[in-house]
């Protein structure tokens, strides 16, 4: 039986980062860059204003206040957008809207708030600093800084800066296109009627949307029936299209195990027995030379599976620096047990006290129970060595909450 360990290298080493493309500002947004991005001008690229009010010789406003306010001669209109017509000479001043250049002479704004908004002639009730209200060219970003290194991923805060660093497109890793196939007669699509003996295709919305949250491109294949003709036709067009193949079902000991029986015939697919619990039965491999990994059946080891197996791999299909979730430690708040030889992904909700997290097993571990998973924070990992965790040990959570 393999290590899970073992079984996650193998997955791993199915894939690679896809290789760049460039693309508009926008599609880039939850890729990866494949680039370091570097500026192109300094930011701000020239002195310009924070605040609307006055571009003023902070010398001339020498003991301005409330009950003494200094009078200055107002020489121009400046809006954003706009060039200053004239340089501010002693006794005068511009006035100017947040953003707007800065006029040569000037050292500091006023803020409007401190003025009685005079257009030809403005009273001053407060001096102001040197500099004060005004941000200076290159503060933020000088020219030929490194903005974005490779490897980020592309939020709305990298997109802000790029489109400010005047990049209209990028070179970043595509998200790979994973083909999501369900198997078996039994299944029917979700809010059709349920005939006896017929289940609703719970794993293939499932996984979909696991692929969504790794930042994958998923489409829906299937659910395909138990027949070997039907598959081979699904793969085939599967494997045209797809950077990955995800199928779920069909690869146990059954007579019916459809998956297991065609890809067996091509000798690139291997099945294996994984000490875990959930999701014993795996299997992994090419079709062509497009990476397909094989799910059980059961939702609960299917999504545990999806986890461990193949969300590290399309995050390596990103390129992503980091492929794993990240880890938490706490501590047991109710005693279980767990499988001797079997690494156990335990479903947990969990609280925070003085203590520090608190992690509770959530109601019966079976594969099919969805209800537990949907309510789980975090997937406790329980070694094989270990048959029991009583309240108070330590343990490590796989937290599933969203990341990127």
């Amino acid at each position: 039986m393999r290590s899970v360990e073992e079984h996650c290298r193998a997955a791993l080493a199915l894939g690679a980062a896809l290789p760049p493309i460039r693309v508009p500002l926008l599609e880039a947004v939850g890729c990866v860059l494949a680039e370091e991005v570097t500026a192109a001008w300094p930011l701000p690229s020239f002195d310009n204003t924070s605040m609307d009010g006055y571009a003023v010789r902070a010398g001339d406003l020498a003991g301005a206040s409330e009950s003494a306010p200094v009078t200055l001669h107002v020489i121009d209109d400046v809006a954003a957008g706009h060039l200053p017509s004239r340089a501010v000479e002693p006794g005068s001043a511009v006035r100017i809207m947040t953003g707007a250049r800065m006029p040569q002479g000037a050292d500091a704004v006023v803020p409007v708030e401190w003025t009685d908004a005079g257009t030809e002639v403005v009273s001053i009730t407060r001096v102001p600093d040197i500099g004060a209200h005004v941000r200076l060219r290159g503060e933020d970003v000088r020219e030929g800084d490194a903005l974005i290194p490779a490897g980020t991923v592309v939020t709305s805060r990298q997109i802000a800066l790029l489109a400010a660093a005047g990049r209209g497109e990028v070179s970043v890793h595509p998200r790979p296109r994973v083909a999501v196939l369900s198997t078996g007669d039994e299944l029917v699509e979700p809010g059709e009627p349920l005939d006896e003996g017929r289940i609703a295709d719970s794993n293939s919305f499932m996984l979909m949307a696991a692929v969504m949250e790794a930042g994958g491109l998923p489409h829906r294949a299937g659910p395909v029936p138990d027949d070997e003709d039907a598959l081979r036709a699904a793969l085939e067009r599967e494997a045209a299209r797809s950077d990955l193949i995800m199928s779920t079902g069909g690869v146990s000991m059954g007579a019916y195990d459809t998956v297991k029986a065609v890809l067996s015939q091509t000798g690139s697919v291997e099945f294996v027995k994984v000490a875990m619990q959930p999701g014993m039965p795996q299997g992994l491999g090419r079709v062509g030379s497009v990476p397909i990994i094989t799910l059980p059946g059961n939702p609960v080891s299917a999504y545990v599976s999806f986890e461990i197996f193949v969300r590290p791999l399309i995050r390596r299909m990103r390129g992503c620096a980091w492929v794993d979730r990240a880890r938490v430690d706490a501590i047991c708040g109710r005693a279980f047990t767990s499988p001797a030889g079997k690494t156990q992904f335990a479903r947990v909700t969990i609280d925070v006290d003085d203590r520090g997290v608190i992690a509770f097993p959530e109601g019966a571990q079976g594969s099919h129970i969805l209800g537990g998973l949907a309510r789980a924070h975090a997937l406790a990992v329980i070694p094989p060595e270990v048959t029991r965790v009583d309240e108070g040990d330590s343990l490590v959570l796989i937290d599933l909450s969203p990341d990127d």
